[in-house]
């Protein structure tokens, strides 16, 4: 129950699912071969086999992850830590590879004359990067662009967290919307500010909306299965940091520890780190940096995560994304069947 500013007692506080809580139900499967799963999807006008968006952070994308996303069918964005030029140098190194080159931009100081100038160099997604994405500079923004390019770039915007604030991106104009608030690996928003809700639910929510605005589930994916559900409840593209990052397409140095091993940095962009390298000060500190384990290409990564997605379809005897999301059935686990479905050897004695 909610408790009051005066004590006395509020209306029932609903209940939200997270990845873990849920599972698809195996179902009857005619497929011979994960071959004949199609898991990709339509954005800006271009094919994706991969419905994987990689994230526009400083420690993940760069010319050489959009690379390698375009490589294995799906999509980067660029991030907006740097300057103006620096952003264009890599849209100008990506023009002529890549269909379809998406950069992210702000809500405020110089977003206007950097979305200009990325679009002027080859830039046909502009992603409006912010953390809370249900607010009126965010409005502003997705209106200025669209009236200045109308269908000539494909918007996309967010992040949001529930179904109103997606309808109201959409109606805005923006094309694409991001759900997820404060799911992130290194995200410590709800931490922060008591804010947020768990991806999976708020994807759930979204997914009833009657916009036609793509719907791209962003933040707290651990496996490619926490992607099949995503998917299954109403994603159209899911987008990627941390499982991403610390592979040779990743932007950083590599470090080598003293016992031998090898790692690089994946940093919140609302950490105190990233914030005073980008800007030489903080405002809220919503993220944390840390560094995580050496994975090598990230294209073993992809290949990874595409066959353990086609796997997931063929559970539900899904050969499309649309035949996917109208069979898939979820049920809740307890904490003791979540224990079962992990690889519980592991924790024997």
């Amino acid at each position: 129950m909610i408790i009051n500013g005066d004590g006395t007692i509020g209306g029932k506080i609903e209940e939200a699912v997270c990845f873990d809580d849920v599972l698809l139900k195996p179902q009857y499967s005619d497929i011979k071969s994960r071959s004949e799963v199609d898991i990709g999807n339509n954005l800006a006008g271009q094919h994706y086999y991969l419905p994987i968006i990689s994230s526009p952070m400083d420690t993940v994308t760069e010319e050489a992850m959009c690379t390698a996303m375009a490589g294995r069918g799906g999509l980067g964005v660029i991030h907006r830590y740097n300057t103006i030029d620096e952003q264009q140098k890599m849209i100008e190194t990506l023009y002529n590879q890549i269909s379809n080159i998406a950069v992210a931009i702000g809500v405020s100081d110089d977003f206007k004359e950097r979305a200009t100038a990325c679009v002027a160099s080859g830039a046909s997604t502009l992603c409006i990067d912010v953390a809370h994405g249900h607010h009126t500079l965010v409005e502003e923004a997705i209106k200025t662009l669209k009236d200045k390019y109308g269908e000539k770039v494909h918007v996309m915007a967010g992040n949001v967290a529930t179904l109103k604030a997606f309808n109201d991106l959409a109606d805005w104009g923006a094309d694409s919307i991001r759900v997820g608030v404060g799911g992130g690996s290194i995200c410590s928003t709800r931490i922060q500010t008591g804010h947020g809700i768990p991806t999976l639910q708020s994807v759930i929510d979204c997914a009833k909306t009657d916009r036609n605005a793509l719907l791209i589930a962003d933040g707290g994916f651990k496996v490619s299965g926490d992607v099949v559900k995503a998917l299954a409840a109403g994603a159209d593209f899911v987008m990627l940091g941390s499982m991403l990052a610390a592979t040779d397409e990743s932007p950083g140095e590599t470090y080598i520890s003293a016992d031998g091993k090898r790692y690089k940095v994946y940093r919140g962009m609302a950490s105190k780190e990233a914030q005073m390298e980008w800007r030489g000060k903080t405002a809220s500190l919503e993220g944390v940096s840390t560094t995580v384990p050496y994975k090598g290409s990230v294209e073993l990564v992809l290949a990874e995560l595409e066959q353990g997605i086609r796997s997931g379809f063929s559970y539900t005897g899904a050969r499309t994304l649309a035949e996917l999301q109208t069979k898939a059935e979820f049920i809740k686990q307890t904490s003791a069947g979540q224990a079962e479905s992990s690889t519980h050897i592991l924790r024997r004695k």
